[in-house]
């Protein structure tokens, strides 16, 4: 059975959040976004949420940097970045994209599809801004992590127990000799990060 076979599902606990929480919070580990393979130099991804805020938390290893983009709305996806791409009605055609360079820059789109066969036919709202955006980056020696959280106002509605988005988390990392590598949640098959019917499935859940 092929690696891209199946979209993976998350379950995102309901928590009290604090700082300590992630040593408990379930990881998924990113993989090469064409093959599901494995990659160089690995990501885990932990999420969780509470009554106002989705969390979301990048354990990177990054022994080479390359992050010179210094501008909101820069075009960070072109060095080291990590993303988030979130689909609040599952399905597949709009979606908040959210983009973290090292230092800390951030790039926030929201991607309008017109032609769901054409994973390559969308429209970039780069008037759109997330709200309330917070994070934390972290670096010790070779690794590196990224703490965001995003406030439920950006969204309709809350999620409650069972509710269901479709989302996927990407990395892009570069070589100092300039070999990029593309990691992702649930691999698209491709060096394309807009196949949206590839997005996997995260699950709120108060059990």
């Amino acid at each position: 059975m092929s690696k891209l076979a199946e979209i993976p599902t998350y379950p995102c606990e309901y928590v009290k959040y604090t700082n300590e929480i992630w040593e408990r919070i379930a990881a998924v580990s990113l993989v090469d976004v064409v093959t599901g393979g494995d990659v160089l130099e690995s990501t885990h991804v932990k999420v969780c949420w509470d009554d106002n805020a989705l969390y979301a938390r990048f354990e990177c290893v990054d022994t080479h940097v390359v992050s010179q983009y210094t501008n909101r709305k820069d075009p960070l996806w072109e060095q080291d970045v990590v993303e988030m791409f979130i689909d609040e009605e599952g399905k597949c055609r709009r979606y908040m994209e959210l983009v973290v360079s090292p230092n800390g820059v951030l790039c926030d789109v929201m991607i309008d599809h017109d032609d769901e066969n054409d994973p390559n036919s969308f429209k970039v709202g780069s008037e759109w801004e997330v709200q309330g955006f917070e994070q934390k980056i972290e670096a010790e020696g070779e690794r590196r992590t990224y703490t965001f959280r995003l406030p439920f106002s950006n969204f309709s509605k809350a999620p409650q127990d069972g509710t269901q988005w479709r989302v996927n988390f990407f990395r892009i990392d570069d070589e100092p000799n300039g070999t990029r590598h593309y990691q992702a949640w649930s691999p698209t098959g491709a060096e394309n990060y807009h196949i949206s019917d590839r997005f996997g499935r995260l699950v709120f859940t108060r059990s």
